[in-house]
């Protein structure tokens, strides 16, 4: 049974590659983006999927949402697997795998339903990292849920310390999605009630906001960690009369001469990473 992988994230198109041959599948080729312009972040991502993912997996780069269709045709696939994918996929590349396509969302949808999920997660304090797979549909993040769980949040809200937790949820939680759908079961619907929306984040949060205790201060800084938007940045502040983009933060001393202290409600936070803008 042979299964498309669409992912931009390489620990993602690994985890995803290795619970469906556990499950008995063939992943025959990975559909990831290519890079335009000079994103760095962007272009080393495409590059690490050419390089890291399995030897027997065609990796092939779309340089637009339209070139996909002709390249999920062209693997004939079963079914598709997707996550960490920039592009919403419409309805003709849904319709070709005839058990669908199902989608790893990082939340318990349909809580935090859109792009954004885990800054959302890391700003409203949540004490659960969830994980949802659910079979796609026109809509986003609507579809039929297959399998749902959750871990403890990470002390450690960035992309090292989020991975293995979402490693092993992925491992329990996309097994079961595949059982599902292989014995014909499409999944639950999802219930409107909790619904929300992750969305970019807005001009009410770029500005760091000293005012508020340390603690939020610093989960502003994680939050922005994971906000991908090239439509603002953020969090922003103003240090020896320059304005910067705060990078990473903590809460206790660092003693390092480089930190540098900015007093919020309750207490200090030390900046101990930032760039200009």
């Amino acid at each position: 049974m042979r299964v498309v992988i669409y992912s931009s994230i390489l620990p993602a198109l690994s985890g995803l590659d290795a619970i469906a041959r556990s499950c008995g599948l063939e992943p025959v080729a990975v559909i990831t983006p290519r890079p335009k312009g000079g994103d760095e972040a962007r272009v080393g991502r495409a590059a690490a999927i050419l390089t890291g993912s399995p030897a027997d997996l065609d990796v092939l780069y779309a340089h637009e949402l339209a070139r996909v269709e002709a390249l999920t045709r062209a693997c004939a696939p079963d079914l598709g697997l997707c996550t960490g994918y920039p592009w919403k996929l419409p309805a003709a590349v849904l319709s070709i795998p005839r058990l669908g396509i199902v989608n790893g969302h990082p939340s318990l949808l349909p809580r935090h339903r859109g792009p954004y999920p885990f800054a959302w997660a890391i700003r409203e304090a949540e004490k659960e990292l969830g994980l949802t797979y659910h079979l796609m549909d026109a809509e986003y993040d609507t579809g039929p849920i297959l399998a749902q769980g959750s871990r403890p949040m990470p002390a450690d809200t960035s992309f090292d310390g989020l991975v293995p937790t979402l490693r092993d949820l992925s491992a329990e939680l996309l097994t079961r999605a595949i059982e599902r759908l292989l014995a014909g079961d499409v999944g639950d619907p999802q219930a409107e009630v909790g619904a929300s929306w992750a969305p970019a984040f807005g001009e009410d949060y770029v500005e760091l906001d000293l005012s508020r205790p340390a603690i939020e201060v610093d989960r502003q800084v994680r939050a922005w960690q994971w906000m991908f938007s090239d439509e603002l940045t953020g969090p922003l502040t103003t240090i020896d009369g320059e304005r910067v983009k705060v990078l990473a933060t903590r809460l206790d001393d660092p003693a390092d001469p480089g930190a540098v202290r900015l007093d919020a409600a309750d207490g200090p936070v030390w900046i101990l990473e930032h760039a200009p803008v």
